[in-house]
């Protein structure tokens, strides 16, 4: 294995040609450089959804009402309904929930409110929040602090806004905390300015949001005891769907819908589309894994004819070796060996280059590229290309290494 005679005549064999050499050696360079591509590419888009993911607990779900779509205990479809501070209660004793958080929003869905700080004013989403609404949509707080228990049971008349809102109402070097806004002609401290933990669009729409303590939002703005939608999360060893059936059910029966009207409660579960993602890309991760390791296949084969006519060319030399008694051992190990440095060099070079044009993408896009993020092959695939190339080159000289092994060392002396 580490006889300097070996190596320098698996130099001289790769140098006869350095063409057809080169050209073999692109075959397996092109395959695991695209293989390195392809994976770094995969990864790059699932860490920009995932990146989205992260402002949000993944097994969490929504509920909000609609309109009944069947009659029910002589009531007929089209009926609007509210939940209330008594539906908040009740959602409590189910034990699958880990998280109720009540919320409402001024104007409703999408609605967005005039806000006023001196001779400045912004439209922003106005949402009334429990203190544990932050463990289900993490809020990171720049200065200042989220709403409390205190803030709830006082009805205190203050506020935690996002950073454009922050970037709107005050000036740059301004500090916001203890400050005053107004919302619909009443006045709220700021007590925390936060930044949200995901990226993207749905990022910058939270950043656009001003939280109020849930039961100051009720009485402020004459909403009594409706809470506009809840946002839950299920127990860590529960799955979030089965919560999300149980609350259904559970809202149906107080709020008299029937148990097969599907329209009346509006839900949309995060886990649900988080493991459709995750699904997604291992579909992704698997055609990739398909259609790179088939193009290395096809370099590997572009060696294996290689070798095979290398072997046809030295005939006569192994028919010489054969006949000075050189044991198969010795020949097939010279001729998989030449095979492997062929292919191991030329896939390295491969690796080394997709690795590190994925690494000039990564430093080029940055941290602000939303879908497409930080595109990686992790030390663990690099290593599993490492032995698909090793494992590639054995392969691609066992069948000339198969073909030397059947010289016939009378009729390879005779011929010329």
């Amino acid at each position: 294995m580490f006889d300097s005679d070996r190596w320098y005549e698996i130099y001289t064999t790769l140098r006869k040609n350095p063409l057809r050499t080169a050209m073999t050696a692109f075959g397996v360079f092109w395959g695991i450089f695209m293989l390195v591509i392809m994976l770094g590419s995969g990864n790059g888009l699932r860490n920009g959804v995932n990146q989205d993911f992260t402002g949000i607990t993944t097994n969490s779900f929504f509920v909000w009402a609609q309109r009944t779509s069947k009659p029910y205990m002589g009531m007929q479809p089209g009926r609007r309904f509210n939940y209330n501070n008594d539906d908040s209660k009740a959602l409590q004793t189910i034990p699958e929930l880990a998280v109720v958080s009540p919320r409402n929003q001024l104007g409703g869905y999408r609605n967005v409110n005039t806000v006023v700080r001196g001779d400045k004013n912004g439209a922003f989403d106005i949402m009334g929040d429990y203190p544990q609404y932050a463990r289900i949509e993490p809020r990171n707080m720049t200065a200042g602090r989220f709403i409390n228990t205190f803030d709830i049971s006082e009805k205190r008349k203050v506020v935690v806004i996002g950073e454009r809102v922050r970037k709107v109402l005050f000036e740059a070097d301004e500090d916001p905390i203890n400050e005053y806004i107004v919302i619909n002609g009443i006045y709220f401290k700021v007590i925390g300015v936060f930044r949200p933990a995901g990226s993207g669009e749905e990022s910058e729409e939270h950043s656009n949001t001003i939280h109020v303590p849930f039961t100051t939002f009720q009485h402020a703005f004459n909403y009594g005891n409706v809470v506009g939608f809840y946002a839950i999360t299920s127990q860590d060893h529960i799955p979030a769907s089965e919560a999300e059936e149980k609350v259904i059910a559970l809202l149906k029966q107080r709020h008299k819908i029937s148990p097969d009207d599907h329209q009346a409660i509006g839900h949309w579960n995060m886990e649900k589309e988080f493991r459709k993602i995750q699904g997604l890309f291992l579909g992704i991760s698997m055609l990739v894994w398909i259609v790179g390791t088939g193009t290395l296949l096809a370099g590997v084969i572009g060696v294996s004819n290689i070798m095979l006519i290398v072997v046809k060319e030295r005939t006569k030399e192994i028919g010489i070796r054969r006949a000075i008694g050189a044991p198969p051992a010795s020949i097939v190990t010279q001729i998989i060996l030449e095979s492997v440095i062929l292919t191991s060099v030329a896939g390295y070079f491969g690796l080394v280059l997709g690795v590190g044009l994925l690494e000039a993408v990564s430093n080029a896009i940055g941290t602000g590229a939303g879908m497409f993020r930080n595109p990686e092959v992790d030390i663990n695939v690099a290593m599993k290309a490492l032995l698909i190339l090793i494992c590639s080159g054995v392969l691609a000289g066992l069948m000339p290494a198969h073909r030397a092994l059947q010289v016939n060392t009378a009729e390879a002396l005779r011929g010329d």
